[in-house]
């Protein structure tokens, strides 16, 4: 396998996207249901510009979401990673991490200062990935969600991009 190509998405990769999404789905890390076939993935808070797909050998195999973690005013300098997902068969070959660094480096283009995500406690593998990339544990919130009948994390992380003047 190649390495990935990073790009951002366009209005034609919907449908694959929508694959994808159904295709990774698990509350290994979601805490939202299964997305419905018909449900549409592009949506009014996050257009195709909030998307990086990572695509190899032509395919669109992983897409990280970026966006605001609040609508307010007073912490629009900060950036959020609100989804991230990448194809079982292209695991192992950097796609989650290119598309990281995707979007930490558009987060610094558009003047943010911080950026942050949140990851449930169970998921062991975005957590190692997301300290290797810098991100630190600054909050857990102890059985925020019952999946399944199982308790489980929100872990909250995040990294500076500027340096605070």
């Amino acid at each position: 396998m190649s390495a990935p190509h990073i790009r951002h998405a366009v209005p034609e990769d919907e449908a694959a996207l929508i694959r994808l999404e159904r295709d990774t789905w698990s509350h290994g890390h979601s805490v939202t249901p299964r997305p419905e076939e018909d449900q549409p993935f592009f949506g009014k808070r996050s257009g195709p510009l909030d998307h990086f797909v990572a695509e190899l050998d032509g395919r669109i195999v992983g897409y990280v979401r970026l966006g605001f973690p609040t609508e307010l005013a007073a912490n629009a300098h900060v950036r959020q990673i609100r989804g991230l997902a990448v194809a079982e068969e292209a695991r192992g070959h950097g796609v989650a991490r290119a598309l990281l660094r995707a979007a930490v480096e558009e987060a610094r283009a558009r003047g943010a200062r911080r950026i942050s995500l949140r990851v449930l406690g169970h998921n062991t593998a975005a957590r190692t990935l997301y300290e290797s990339e810098g991100f630190v544990v600054e909050g857990v919130q102890p059985e925020e969600f019952c999946l399944d009948g199982v308790y489980a994390d929100d872990v909250l992380m995040a990294r500076p991009l500027r340096q605070p003047q």
